[in-house]
């Protein structure tokens, strides 16, 4: 039996298998809840222009489920984005998998913010106010463009373009898939970054929601994007034969 050998590559087949349904998957529904999430412009804030609602938003139950329905398939790409991660990792050259191996523990944490984050949304708010129980509406509601919601959108996204960071070593060849998908993963946090630079330069701590917008629509262009091509990428591993860790 032969001892491993850093520069090979573990490239078990449901990983693979996984990773391209998964890819295909987060392509398809991410594109499908921007489309949405774009169709329900913010009702506050400076993007506003009639109909605003203005502190303490507690007259926002009109709008329910309206303006939260995009907010149940963007819990379900928190999931699929981390599953992806995962089957990055474990497609990942040995000598990577510590980049790799940081993009699922920074994706974990993207997600598990913006799942509680959306969760509070769509479980407190309007059971809150339909019992009349304003307390607190107006930190937490995603009409704040002050409040936690925003916030934590923010903290949330600039997760995710850190994981895209880490994953962008993982993919070492020298194809043009490979190369095209270090540059995209590279590029969503640099401008995720620059975005926050810029924004907070400009508007201070009265930014509104105007970085949180910018950070989805990197964000989430480039998981349209790398979804697609994440997808042709393990659909050519899935042809390879497997090899094992001691193969």
């Amino acid at each position: 039996m032969n001892p491993p050998n850093a520069s090979q590559t573990i490239t078990p087949a449901p990983a693979h298998r996984l990773g391209y349904y998964t890819a295909l998957l987060a392509a398809v529904l991410t594109l499908g809840t921007f489309v949405l999430a774009f169709l329900t412009p913010p009702l506050s804030g400076p993007g506003c222009q009639e109909g605003c609602f203005t502190y303490p938003y507690s007259d926002i139950a009109a709008r329910f489920p309206r303006d939260y329905l995009w907010m149940a398939p963007a819990i379900i790409i928190s999931f699929i984005f981390l599953v992806l991660v995962v089957c990055i990792h474990q497609a990942a050259p040995l000598q990577k998998q510590v980049f790799s191996h940081l993009a699922v523990l920074f994706a974990s944490i993207s997600a598990a913010v913006l799942i509680i984050d959306y969760f509070v949304q769509l479980t407190v708010i309007q059971p809150s106010l339909l019992n009349g129980e304003t307390d607190g509406i107006a930190l937490l509601t995603q009409f704040n463009p002050h409040g936690l919601f925003i916030a934590l959108e923010e903290i949330g996204f600039m997760l995710m373009s850190v994981a895209f960071l880490c994953l962008a070593p993982a993919f070492a060849g020298r194809n043009r898939l490979e190369a095209a998908l270090r540059w995209l993963f590279g590029l969503a946090f640099v401008l995720t970054i620059l975005a926050l630079v810029f924004v907070s330069l400009q508007m201070g701590v009265r930014r509104e929601y105007i970085f949180e917008i910018i950070a989805i629509s990197i964000n989430w262009t480039t998981l349209i994007v790398t979804g697609i091509l994440l997808s042709v990428y393990f659909r050519r591993a899935m042809r390879m034969p497997v090899r094992g860790i001691y193969s």
